[in-house]
């Protein structure tokens, strides 16, 4: 065992692959001064129980992205760190039973093409060509990926560790950490060997990582957003067949997934490993008669088959050699979820230089990249891909343990579903409601949860299908589809009335606020009495956020930014702001009502004596149906409009009387419809780190003359100089029954020249939008090039730089 150093730059707690791959990550990046502590020996958690398997498929963005790099290391690793280890690149077929599950195959596979990745669609014909033993009768077809595989889990995580040793870092084993204090600027993290002082801690502990979260409260934390799942795989004898079909091939069976029965099954030595997400899943130490015990380390449950006899059934269905094999064992151990089933990634919410890689439910796949991402994280502040996904503060206030229990087990159960854009995952509602939700309800509304909030999606009608089947599709047309274009339509020709619950919300105050606010942003900031977008770059001229800055007074200020963006953007400013100034964040305290269309200036003139041929972009304290508000002239929907802004208690009075005046509630998916016909931007979406305001379309935010420095400033202007290898833009696009969804690739000459960032059907302007990122010599207005949507290459035509719906805003500035 290594000495316990008494400092160290940063302190990894947790000695499993992903603790081993950002040590490693750390160390190549020339932080070697660095350690990892471990309580037992090296891979004693969910490591040493794993399956190995290393797929790199993913609808997102990101986590494909974590995941081939994944597999890129692995397959270099040995030789790199000089260490022999087992990785079977097998490929991979992943089964079809439906048209539904084909497209989403065929994102998949568009996707791939655009990270450099050849995956491959294939025919039931096609299947049994690469896999000999298998039924294909009921299938619509499969997607291949060649560098799909298996590893051996503790091989991986001791070439990592070596690695990391030979460049200098150190690991100690056999040494449970207890606890963390601060000192200053430091932490110190206690161990029973010692203390050792530091300047970042990481929180790498996998199924323990809720445990040493709470270590971190008293400094600002909060309890770690995860649960643990029992899972379960086989791993079956000898199979005469399968050792034969190996020696002839020199190679063992592709893996193969049935996606939509829920296993998977590969060739284990010369046998079979099967491993069944089942819908009658189990969780562990969730109540006070089954706690976490102190160490688990490699231990395992006991079997439970009976929960996987359904699977069982079925996979010798599919391939019939598979009953021949006698079952050799049962491994059953503990796997960690978070509510959304992706790892935490990133800074811990609250807490200064304080990091969180944990909660993988697929650890060995995603380790490689997760160290690369998490060493980016603490030594740049910054990491190559955007990785929201996975950041730990996409989850707020909201997700307590009954919360993370129901999704954890949701996801589990329904680990390989399709998520289809209209579908809601049921478990876990009602976190957050606005005081007018019941109305909402009363009123049709159907619900989607946006960091926590309840919001209608859309309002049906009695009649229609409001069932979660009705959902299950891919295409726009569905029962919603009359009930958006009617909503839409009302905020066209009339006004409508939208309840925004969780606009996030920071008040700033404090003398020089306007000088440390301006010197974040690359642009200027409003006048008082006005508002205006503010931009934040990153170092690199990247988009990190959007907010709408509303000026007070001289250094008085409103910020207002996405939900979802709650405590990313609130970090961002606490971890910056000046002593002097003061930042509160007031979500919870008000509501937020959008009042917009046409008629919008008639219904509020009768409610309230506010001035309501203020210009644009201005605001004002108001009375509205009685009531204190604050009245902002500014709309999403892209038509003459207010935000009206007012403490809770009085939201359902001023929300029914403007209803019975006339307006038309409408609801997110509308109001998706109607920002898309006016190319604003969505927060991580159109709006990420993968981009540079100047290739965002956001030049006109940024200035670069101003005099005082602002991040990436020296960037934007080097990207000025040199010019943008891709832009933004909005196409009009030849879509069939489906729009584009995000990150559907861009074609041009049989060539791959981009992505969309986001996608719809605009009802005024009665097109299929997709606004996205393309290579910069096609940016021309009327530019044709294609949208591949789920499979299929649409005709689109690049349009002029300006909205598509009132081009010139005459109807916003009316």
């Amino acid at each position: 065992m290594s000495a316990l150093p008494t400092s160290a730059r940063v302190v990894i707690i947790g000695g499993g692959v992903v603790g081993c791959s950002a040590l490693y990550h750390l160390a190549k990046a020339g932080w070697t001064d660095c350690v990892l502590l471990e309580k037992n020996e090296l891979t004693a958690g969910s490591t040493w129980h794993a399956a190995g398997n290393v797929p790199t498929f993913s609808t997102s963005w990101s986590v494909m992205n974590m995941q081939r790099y994944s597999t890129e290391l692995y397959r270099r690793l040995g030789e790199e760190v000089d260490y022999p280890m087992n990785y079977h690149v097998t490929g991979s077929i992943r089964l079809a039973h439906s048209k539904e599950r084909m497209q989403e195959f065929e994102r998949a596979k568009g996707m791939g093409l655009h990270q450099g990745m050849d995956l491959e669609i294939l025919s039931p014909e096609d299947i049994t060509e690469r896999y000999p033993f298998i039924e294909t009768h009921d299938l619509e077809g499969a997607l291949y990926d060649p560098a799909d595989g298996d590893i051996d889990p503790a091989q991986v995580t001791q070439a990592l560790a070596k690695g990391a040793r030979d460049l200098g870092a150190k690991i100690v084993r056999f040494c449970p950490a207890t606890g963390v204090s601060r000192d200053d600027d430091d932490w110190i993290v206690h161990t029973e060997q010692g203390d050792i002082r530091c300047t970042y801690v990481v929180n790498a502990a996998g199924y323990y990582a809720q445990r040493v979260g709470e270590w971190f409260k008293p400094h600002g934390g909060r309890s770690v957003p995860m649960m643990v799942m029992s899972h379960q795989y086989l791993v079956f004898e000898e199979v005469e067949a399968v050792k034969n079909w190996a020696q002839e091939n020199g190679r063992k069976l592709p893996l193969l997934r049935d996606v939509d029965t829920s296993y998977y099954l590969r060739q284990e030595g010369t046998g079979f490993n099967l491993g069944p997400y089942e819908r009658n899943c189990k969780a562990h130490w969730t109540t006070t008669d089954d706690p976490m015990p102190e160490d688990f380390s490699f231990q395992l449950y006991p079997d439970d088959l009976e929960r996987l006899e359904f699977y069982i059934e079925d996979a010798m269905a599919r391939v019939p050699l598979l009953a021949e094999a006698g079952l050799a064992k049962v491994i059953n151990g503990p796997i960690p979820y978070a509510p959304d089933g992706n790892p935490l990634v990133g800074p811990m919410p609250g807490v200064p230089n304080a990091f969180e890689a944990c909660v993988f439910t697929f650890g060995i796949a995603q380790g490689g990249g997760a160290g690369k991402v998490l060493a980016e994280w603490i030594t740049q502040g910054y990491t190559e891909w955007d990785m929201w996904s996975c950041d730990p503060r996409r989850f707020t206030d909201y997700t307590d343990q009954d919360y993370c229990i129901a999704k954890g087990m949701e996801v589990y159960g329904h680990e390989y579903a399709m998520h289809f854009p209209w579908h809601r995952w049921p478990a876990g509602a009602d976190r957050k409601q606005s005081p007018v939700h019941p109305k909402i309800l009363e009123q049709g509304g159907q619900m989607g949860a946006y960091n926590g909030w309840e919001r209608a999606n859309w309002f049906a009608k009695p009649g229609d299908d409001t069932s979660e089947e009705a959902t299950q599709t891919w295409n726009r047309s569905g029962p919603w589809e009359a009930r958006i274009r009617e909503e839409c339509e009302a905020v066209r020709d009339a006004v409508g009335i939208l309840d925004l619950p969780g606009f996030s919300r920071f008040n700033l105050e404090g003398e020089g606020a306007a000088v440390w606010l301006s010197g974040l942003i690359s642009g200027a900031l409003p006048r008082t009495g006005k508002m205006n977008l503010g931009y934040f770059p990153d170092e690199r001229g990247r988009i990190l956020t959007e907010m709408s800055l509303i000026r007070h007074g001289d250094d008085h200020f409103t910020l207002i930014t996405a939900g979802a963006a709650q405590w990313h953007d609130f970090e961002y400013l606490k971890s910056r702001l000046p002593v002097g100034l003061e930042l509160t964040d007031h979500t919870r305290d008000f509501s937020t009502f959008i009042v917009t269309g046409p008629q919008s200036r008639d219904l509020l003139s009768r409610l309230t004596d506010a001035d309501l041929f203020l210009p644009w972009l201005s605001h004002q304290s108001a009375v509205v149906d009685g009531c204190e508000a604050f009245l902002a002239r500014v709309s999403f929907a892209g038509e003459l409009g207010w935000e009206v802004h007012c403490a809770n208690e009085h939201a359902l009075k001023i929300y029914e009387t403007i209803v019975s005046e006339g307006a038309k509630p409408f609801g997110m998916w509308a109001l998706n419809s109607l920002r898309l016909e006016k190319g604003y931007r969505a927060w991580k979406g159109d709006l990420s780190t993968d981009y540079s305001l100047l290739e965002g379309g956001l030049e006109r935010f940024v200035k670069l003359d101003k005099e005082q420095h602002f991040p990436g400033k020296a960037a934007l202007q080097n990207e000025k100089q040199q010019g943008s290898t891709k832009r933004f833009v909005t196409l009009l696009v030849d879509a069939g029954k489906a729009d584009a969804p995000y990150m559907s690739t861009l074609w041009h000459d049989g060539k791959v020249v981009g992505e969309t960032t986001s996608g719809g059907w605009g009802y005024r302007v009665n097109g299929s939008i997709a606004l996205g990122m393309l290579r910069s010599d096609l940016c021309k207005t009327g530019q044709e090039i294609e949208v591949e949507i789920y499979g299929e290459r649409c005709r689109a035509v690049v349009q002029e730089d300006q909205p598509l719906w009132d081009p010139a805003n005459e109807r916003l500035r009316a």
